[in-house]
């Protein structure tokens, strides 16, 4: 059997799908949910039973892409959606490695270590199970990388636009992969450089030969141009169109990335860090200084990568490009800790390297024995990177995956949801789902409730008694209390502004309080 035959790697993604829907639906059925994937549920219920302008929350929520494909699978489930769009994708991103191995290197024992990775490796099970959006980060983090090494081996800029197609998606995967561009700016000269059909081989003489012909200088700069041109001009001609989206329908440039009705990471990010200042056992984020070196105990392979193209300065400078990333994302985001996805970029891009570059190894079974022997490590490193996370919902996929402990995580918005459920059919209920998406994502429901993202939302919240029947409000205990209007404040100014207007507490949790409106005139008192 040839297992780098289409058929085979056919069979094997869908034997992979198949394995990662038992882990999320297993996950699943243990409590298991983060703040993700719960918000891709909550906007695809608006989307699909909302009333009133869903067209804000289908063109701005965000990032863009795994929304819109956990999107594609609420047809199926709105609950396993994201769950099923993990699965799925990370199988093609298996098949997509897969297919390189057979392309270029035509070797089943690659594929077999490829195999183990995705069946045993904890990083990619968390990928693929927990509904979150990294298996796209993977995939078109791995696909831009492939084509610009394609582009050095073929000096075709066919490559390169693939390339910056890649990026355009990877950016609307995860809008802080921006960065990366600025780390290719310098990058793309040497590459430049290394393309003209120079005779002297190191860089430096390369360059003074460019800069000293008229001829050679005048291609150097219109070759750096045009590359220029192709990888970064539609980038930024994205990112900027869609700004441009955002200022039309939302009056503010930036609201995909800064609006917690827009994108689910604005308020845990907040929250992350308040909690990890307050918290007794105060924990420092990690050290900048330290960060390439914990991406190497994670994925020591790219060493590996990295000595294989050591005859290739700019290779090394490429490879060593997301390294700069990495650094960088904690310098402008200091004030929260470094998300798993950015470490397992550099598990994709080392097998990537190892795919280019096995061909030139002369003892194939040596080689292949060390590499086995480093998978085998990294997949020990992934398990603890992940045990040791100083994110919490990291920590739970481990708590509730390896040590079969039932998730409680989401039991309060679980309860305020059921109760809602429970709620005569013709019941309004005002609820503000920038902190209660959870509880909406839990409703079987929406169309009683009432959202920001519907035009009369700010009259109920001014006068809740003509509009509404409930309102749900954070309790002082709700750590997000602060984030939202609808506290314990808000009932106390609308006693205070309308005074035939009262309420009556009918449901409480740790995190929520459920009012139910009365009028003075009815004879009630709260």
């Amino acid at each position: 059997m040839k297992l780098t035959g289409t058929l085979y790697l056919i069979i094997l993604t869908f034997i992979l799908i198949v394995y990662y829907l038992v882990c999320g639906i297993y996950l699943n059925n243990l409590g298991y949910y983060n703040h993700e994937s719960l918000f891709y549920i909550e906007k695809s219920k608006i989307v699909f039973e909302g009333l009133g302008n869903r067209l804000k929350v289908m063109g701005l929520t965000a990032p863009i892409i795994p929304f819109y494909a956990t999107f594609l699978f609420s047809v199926i489930s709105q609950s396993l959606a994201p769950v099923l769009a993990s699965a799925v994708g990370t199988a093609i991103l298996f098949h997509v490695i897969a297919t390189t191995i057979a392309k270029r290197l035509n070797d089943d024992g690659y594929v077999w270590l490829l195999l183990i990775l995705f069946l045993f490796h904890p990083g990619i099970i968390y990928t693929a199970a927990s509904g979150k959006g990294i298996y796209l980060i993977l995939i078109f983090f791995f696909l831009f990388f492939l084509n610009l090494f394609k582009f050095y081996r073929s000096n075709t800029t066919f490559h390169v636009s693939i390339a910056s197609l890649s990026l355009v998606i990877l950016i609307f995967c995860d809008y802080r992969f921006i960065w990366l561009t600025l780390f290719f700016l310098p990058l793309v000269l040497s590459i430049t450089i290394h393309s003209l059909n120079l005779g002297e081989q190191e860089s430096i003489f390369r360059l003074f030969l460019s800069f000293n012909s008229p001829s050679l200088r005048r291609k150097l700069i219109n070759k750096t141009f045009a590359l220029y041109i192709i990888l970064f001009s539609l980038p930024l001609a994205a990112v900027l169109c869609y700004k441009l989206l955002n200022l039309t329908h939302a009056s503010d440039l930036n609201y995909f990335a800064e609006s917690p009705y827009a994108t689910w990471n604005v308020l845990v990010d907040k929250l992350s860090f308040e909690q990890l200042t307050t918290n007794t056992a105060y924990r420092i984020p990690e050290t900048s200084i330290l960060m390439s070196f914990r991406v190497v105990l994670f994925a020591p392979m790219i060493l590996i990568a990295i000595y294989l193209f050591r005859e290739s300065t700019y290779q090394v400078l490429t490879i060593l490009t997301p390294f700069a990333f990495i650094e960088f994302l904690h310098i402008k985001y200091d004030k929260v800790f470094l998300a798993y996805q950015y470490y397992m970029i550099f598990l994709i891009l080392a097998y990537l390297c190892v795919i280019f570059k096995a061909q030139v190894v002369k003892n194939q079974s040596v080689f292949k024995l060390l590499l086995l022997a480093t998978v085998l490590i990294q997949l020990y490193t992934g398990w603890y990177f992940l045990r040791t996370s100083s994110i919490p919902e990291e920590q739970n996929f481990i708590n509730v995956f390896f040590k079969d402990k039932k998730a409680d995580t989401q039991r309060d918005n679980e309860e305020v949801a059921n109760y809602l459920n429970s709620l005569p059919s013709d019941s309004q209920v005002l609820l503000d789902d920038a902190i209660a998406y959870s509880v909406i994502a839990f409703t079987h429901d929406i169309k009683p409730i009432t959202m920001p993202y519907q035009g009369n939302y700010l009259s109920a919240l001014e006068t809740p008694d003509k509009f509404v029947d409930y309102v749900v409000v954070a309790s002082t205990s709700n750590v997000v209390s602060g984030y939202t209007q609808l506290n314990d404040k808000y009932i106390g100014l609308i006693r205070h502004s309308i005074s035939n207007v009262n309420f009556r507490k009918v449901f409480e949790t740790n995190n929520w309080v459920v009012y139910r409106i009365i009028t003075n005139k009815s004879g009630n008192t709260f």
